[in-house]
Formats: C-alpha cells, structure tokens, sequence
C-alpha cells in the first residue's frame, strides 16, 4: 500500500474517504468505529512506512480499547482536517 508511505498522503487518503462516508450518510459514529477497526487490522497486518505511522502503531499498541478508540476518532478528526 503505497499510500501509507508518507504521513501526509495518508491523512488526504482518509480524509477524502471520511468525507465519502458522510455522503453516503455513515454516522460519525458508524466512521468512528471503522476507523478503530482499520486500526486494529493496520497494526496486525502493516508494517508502519514512516516515523509518524510508527509512532501511532506504538500509541496503539499501548493503549487499552477505550484509549484506541480515542485515537481512531481522533485520526478521523485529523485526516477530515487535511481533506
């Protein structure tokens, strides 16, 4: 996935897929949620590409499901940010 390679084309990629979502009428909680589970599947199956995705995977790694949860919701807010 060459996409997750730099942090920057990353958030613009998850930023125009949040935006999709919302046209399509996903809740923000529906986007939430399957921010958290594309996170729990980027940290079992990718090897981070970049010092910042490395970063997250170690915030993730650390964090109980709540504090995930919260990361999720918070990149969703970051990459709608950077649309």
């Amino acid at each position: 996935m060459t996409v997750i390679k730099n942090f920057d084309t990353w958030k613009k990629f998850l930023g125009e897929r949040v935006v999709q979502a919302e046209k399509m009428g996903m809740s923000e909680e529906t986007i939430a949620n399957l921010a958290y589970e594309i996170g729990d599947f980027l940290d079992a199956k990718v090897d981070p590409q970049n010092s910042s995705n490395r970063a997250l995977k170690e915030l993730w790694e650390v964090g109980n499901k709540e504090e995930r949860r919260t990361i999720a919701r918070l990149m969703v807010k970051l990459a709608k940010k950077n649309v």
